[in-house]
């Protein structure tokens, strides 16, 4: 691990002050749960100047807004799955949550430090490896590699790697929002859109600017009191990532899918919302051969390396089975 300083913030001024100093001195990071950061820190693949603390900041509330939800950056994952409103009205990201993680992490990460974690890829952390993310223009080893975690959907020939999280990718099916602010203003950004494709430059992840702090996470009331179901398909049942995940929500009136919403982990460098599937879906009448066609048409672009073709299959099956389920349960609770 590099030589660097280390300043605890106790408000967003003094916290935004202090990282504008350090990326003008060689480069910061804010330290929210730590359990990301610290450990490529300690793998010498983060190397920044300055940590800058946020873990003290007034920012670990859950309140109503809205008509939704306003989440604090600073509410830890344990407690973010436990609450009452929560879990009553958006139960797909208590659900998604539970999926991820120990107790033990989930006890010390963060709502905004989630949103921020990298890939758990292999070839990013062994610096013995040629990895695009890690070393922009070095090359991607994963590509002809071990690539049965690695992406099929969105992937460029320089990076193939996933997105880790479970939470973020509930939030993109729930039309969360990404409440941020720096020294030049505040602005929000969808949680769909906060999280890159690789493209060209896969060493940039999210659309934040330099200096920007994540500040809140916005539930909507549009997507609240859906029936709403998260499934994770890992090597083994705790403590895995996704080889694929699917967060769903729909909503049925007269027979038809007033509101569908659905995204998948495990298959992308980012949450991949499934607009194609959506699209065919809605104002439809819901059936096993229906969603059939929009699982195969959203994974007809789907890219496969070596080790990861069975992604497709296993998420066509994913996606049509958490639909019926939902659409069956949905009709008789009416």
């Amino acid at each position: 691990m590099n030589n660097f300083a280390y300043s605890r913030a106790d408000d967003a001024t003094s916290a935004l002050d202090l990282i504008s100093a350090a990326n003008g001195n060689g480069g910061g990071k804010f330290l929210a749960g730590g359990t990301n950061l610290v450990d490529l820190m300690r793998e010498g693949i983060e190397r920044p100047s300055a940590v800058v603390d946020v873990t003290r900041l007034p920012l670990d509330s859950i309140t109503e807004h809205n008509g939704g939800l306003r989440i604090g950056a600073m509410v830890r994952n344990s407690h973010l799955a436990a609450n009452a409103l929560v879990r009553q009205r958006y139960p797909l990201l208590s659900q998604a949550i539970l999926a991820g993680a120990s107790p033990q992490l989930r006890n010390m990460a963060t709502t905004g430090g989630n949103l921020m974690q990298r890939t758990r890829c292999y070839y990013f952390y062994d610096l013995s490896t040629h990895c695009n993310k890690r070393v922009p223009g070095s090359g991607c080893d994963a590509r002809n590699g071990f690539n049965r975690y690695h992406a099929i959907l969105g992937t460029s020939e320089h990076c193939i790697a996933t997105h880790p999280s479970d939470m973020c990718v509930a939030l993109a099916a729930l039309d969360a929002t990404i409440n941020v602010e720096s020294n030049l203003g505040a602005r929000s950004l969808p949680a769909e859109g906060f999280h890159r494709l690789p493209g060209d430059s896969p060493d940039h992840e999210t659309n934040l600017e330099a200096g920007e702090l994540i500040v809140s996470v916005d539930l909507p009331a549009s997507t609240a009191d859906l029936h709403s179901h998260y499934r994770k398909l890992r090597d083994r049942a705790s403590y895995a990532f996704a080889l694929v995940s699917v967060a769903a929500a729909v909503k049925i009136v007269s027979g038809k899918l007033e509101q569908i919403h659905i995204a998948l982990g495990g298959v992308a460098h980012k949450p991949w919302r499934a607009l194609v599937a959506e699209n065919m879906l809605v104002d439809h009448i819901p059936s096993a051969k229906l969603f059939e066609q929009a699982a195969a048409a959203e994974l007809a672009s789907a890219s496969p390396r070596r080790y990861n073709g069975f992604k497709i299959e296993l998420a066509r099956r994913t996606i049509v089975d958490v639909l019926s389920e939902l659409t069956s349960e949905s009709t008789k609770s009416q």
